[in-house]
């Protein structure tokens, strides 16, 4: 059975999260250039992560696996009181195996039940069908609340440069979904 652990990022991270970046398709889907990727890139994100987490702008979050290996990174940013923005991405090696879900169930509970949190959205870019299909798989999701959030929708069309979709966690639907899930 698959498992997952959250931690916070530290620098003993570093070549791991490297690994998982430099020149793969996850590098490609984040439209990061090669500088970002590599050792002083991925230290310079570390530290960056630390230091917003500190200051409230960000909740950001190493994904290791049932073996404690670093497989991937889910981050709550663009925090706007009671709303934010989720993130995540997962090494090629660790694609379709259900941890996406994993992680995205462990920071949404602890956003909605311990933090405050009543909105997450979830965007992405129209041309990653990887991404959007990882979405439709989440039965809580509100989907396609663009016309319902345009400033939202915007932000994350200007910072990927292309055409996106936006869709959201609420709060309650959320809760709801892991009610029925202690049921059975």
């Amino acid at each position: 059975m698959r498992k997952i652990t959250l931690v916070r990022h530290h620098p003993k991270y570093i070549q791991q999260m490297s690994e998982l970046t430099y020149k793969t398709a996850v590098q490609y889907a984040l439209g990061l250039p090669d500088i970002a990727t590599g050792w002083k890139g991925t230290e310079n994100f570390i530290h960056t992560v630390i230091e917003e987490e500190q200051q409230g702008k960000q909740i950001s979050r190493v994904i290791l696996n049932e073996d404690h290996v670093l497989i991937g990174v889910i981050t709550l940013k663009d925090i706007k009181g009671d709303m934010a923005h989720v993130g995540t991405w997962l090494g090629e090696p660790y694609w379709g195996q259900g941890y996406n879900e994993l992680a995205k169930l462990a920071l949404f509970k602890e956003a909605f039940t311990e933090r405050g949190f009543t909105l997450i959205f979830a965007g992405a870019k129209l041309s990653n069908i990887r991404s959007r299909k990882a979405q439709e798989k989440l039965p809580y999701m509100t989907f396609d609340v663009g016309d319902q959030y345009p400033q939202e929708l915007a932000v994350i069309e200007k910072i990927t440069g292309e055409a996106c979709v936006l869709h959201a966690i609420k709060k309650e639907n959320f809760l709801s979904y892991l009610k029925t899930q202690s049921l059975q």
